[in-house]
């Protein structure tokens, strides 16, 4: 089987619209969450969102009349594309060797809403020609290859918050298994709109912090009382290891296994059992063939809710022994909240970051601890360590789970 490395890395978030600018933050302890700006949130029970800030598509990629037809969450998708590919370098690539696996929870929510107003208010022959190749759950993937000019195998993976790990996995899959030299893979949301922020609002998943935003995210904190909602997109370059060692490309880790499982259990709410999320965490460690003890870092899913933390610190437990209370565990969505489709795939760039430079990121509001979340939650304060193994975990709705699990490359 053909070993595959990370070689570039793009990102978008509400800590900053780059790899660079969303690392120091994250490591800074610093908060992306604050009040809604995108609409009026008089209404909502709820008014805080971790958003994208001052983003604006450059480079290129598009014409200014094309930026105007498509989605907010193709345009992250396409910068951090456009980051990952001139992060890996774009030498030595064959087109139909490069291939795109790049997914999204929701798609095209803006550009879908917008256009159904304009059937509403309008009538049937005003509605853009363009409407549908822009909403699609895979269209985020189908623009980046064209605007980049890759031709290899192009696909979307849609499960939910676990997204971006899938999307890694199955373009981890394509260089193991031939069928590419390298894969631009990951996630994208752009999902902030009224009536989406108000659907979380009715499952009652939301956190309503109005006296501090930054102080809302506080994953396995004992005061934890539900997720922010995030937006923005993730990348990496997938590429087999010879392939990049013959380009000279900067190797970041290797990904040394994936796992995937569903709860089985409920739409919304997670397995207390958490029997899914520990066999997605045996799966990735079997295929890899990486004992449980060999693990240093875990990027949880930790998403700030009184259940889900829980449940993820039993199937850690479970999985790792007395290792669990060895090893570190951090939540990046303390600083930049719930990214939706695309935290799996930031999530994993984190890991690879905590590999490469030997420091991990913090869970930042960590000041109550819960008897029942009792692991290392490296809390508030990043940490400097060596990072031999790390894995990233990602749960979403449906029940849906995805990790990946990332090395040193020697």
């Amino acid at each position: 089987m053909r070993r595959v490395v990370i070689t570039g890395m793009g990102a978008v978030t509400p800590l900053g619209n780059s790899v660079e600018a969303t690392w120091r933050a994250a490591v800074e302890g610093r908060s992306g969450v604050d009040f809604v700006r995108a609409f009026d949130t008089t209404e909502y029970p709820v008014k805080i969102a971790a958003e994208v800030k001052d983003f604006s598509l450059n480079g290129g990629l598009v014409s200014a009349k094309e930026l105007k037809r498509i989605d907010r969450n193709i345009q992250f998708g396409l910068a951090a594309a456009q980051e990952a590919l001139g992060i890996a370098g774009r030498n030595g690539y064959r087109p139909d060797r490069v291939g795109v696996v790049l997914g999204s929870g929701i798609g095209g929510l803006h550009e879908l809403l917008r256009q159904y107003d304009v059937l509403r208010e309008r009538g049937p022959d005003r509605v853009s020609p363009t409407f549908l190749p822009n909403v699609l759950p895979d269209s985020a993937s189908g623009q980046v290859a064209i605007a980049l000019g890759l031709r290899g195998p192009n696909f979307a993976v849609v499960s939910a918050c676990a997204t971006g790990s899938h999307a890694i996995g199955e373009g981890t899959e394509l260089v193991q298994h031939g069928l590419a030299d390298a894969v631009l893979a990951g996630g994208t949301e752009g999902c902030i709109h009224p009536l989406f922020f108000a659907g979380f609002c009715a499952m009652r998943g939301l956190v309503a912090e109005e006296e501090d935003p930054t102080r809302a995210s506080r994953p396995f904190d004992a005061t934890r009382a539900g997720f922010v909602m995030g937006e923005g997109a993730g990348l990496v370059m997938l590429e087999e290891l010879e392939h990049a060692r013959a380009r000279g490309a900067t190797i970041y880790a290797e990904v040394l296994g994936y796992g995937a499982s569903n709860d089985a259990y409920h739409m919304a709410a997670p397995d207390p059992d958490s029997v899914g999320v520990a066999e997605m965490m045996r799966a990735a460690l079997e295929r890899a063939g990486v004992d449980p003890r060999r693990v240093d870092y875990i990027n949880a899913h930790g998403t700030s809710t009184p259940l889900g933390d829980a449940a993820e610190t039993k199937a850690i437990k479970d999985v790792f022994g007395a290792h669990a209370y060895k090893l570190a565990v951090s939540s990046t969505k303390s600083t930049m909240g719930h990214l939706l489709g695309a935290a799996g795939a930031v999530e994993v760039i984190m890991c690879a970051l905590a590999i490469h430079h030997g420091l991990i990121p913090p869970t930042i509001n960590y000041r109550h601890p819960d008897p029942v979340c009792d692991l290392d939650y490296v809390p508030n304060v990043a940490r400097e360590a060596e990072i031999d193994v790390a894995l990233s975990n990602a749960m979403g709705l449906g029940g849906h789970n995805g990790c990946v699990l990332l090395g040193r490359v020697d």
